[in-house]
């Protein structure tokens, strides 16, 4: 469908409109999703070339780019490369969205992911705390994208070995997630499977598996 549109839009508009940018930006997130990583790179800088020809070199569209480069360099474990361009990104998105604008907490918790996956638990559980502040302040208690961040401090204390302490987080983010998106829910199942996880690492294998049946 994305491929249809892109001749349509093409053909509409030519080759340098901002929406065939974000059509190319489309495209790179389903390249994305199916683990095609070199083309998504490919889609992405093809909007990048047209956003920062057309948007100039601050505007939101082009921290959304960088922000999705970023997430491919990340899944390549091109770490480095990833934090790099998620800082383009936040400089952006400060300048022109402010400090507790929700986008600069996505990207703080992008941030804290890479460094989550880089090991290091003190620099992610820093990022994932000023995501946290921003949206608690801006979406409220009980907005999933808290849950998502919960989760995220969960799985950090649980690399440490502080279980008691991810235990917390994972029941934080299951609350949530039970409130506003019912029993039933994907995420739900993944929580399960976390905690689950975290029983296991201190050999509580009967809570474990308790957790782990209630995720099927």
């Amino acid at each position: 469908m994305y491929n249809k549109s892109l001749k349509i839009k093409l053909t509409q508009l030519g080759d340098n409109h901002p929406s065939i940018a974000n059509t190319y930006d489309n495209i790179g997130n389903v390249y994305d999703h199916q683990g095609k990583y070199d083309d998504a790179l490919s889609m992405y800088n093809k909007s990048l070339k047209i956003n920062l020809t057309q948007l100039g070199d601050n505007h939101p569209s082009i921290a959304t780019t960088y922000n999705n480069i970023a997430s491919v360099y990340d899944d390549q474990g091109k770490y480095d490369d990833a934090l790099s361009m998620y800082n383009k990104s936040l400089k952006i998105n400060l300048t022109q969205l402010g400090d507790n604008h929700p986008s600069i907490a996505n990207t703080y918790n992008n941030i804290g992911r890479v460094y989550d996956d880089q090991d290091k638990y003190d620099d992610a559980l820093s990022m994932y705390n000023k995501s946290l502040k921003i949206n608690l302040t801006q979406l409220g208690d009980n907005h999933p994208s808290i849950a998502t961040t919960y989760n995220n401090i969960a799985s950090v204390y649980d690399d440490q070995g502080k279980y008691d302490d991810a235990l917390s987080m994972y029941n934080k983010s299951l609350k949530i997630t039970q409130t506003q998106l019912g029993d039933n829910h994907p995420s739900i199942a993944i929580t399960y499977s976390n905690i689950g996880h975290v029983y296991s690492n201190q050999s509580k294998h009967k809570e474990a598996i308790s957790m782990y049946k209630q995720s099927l």
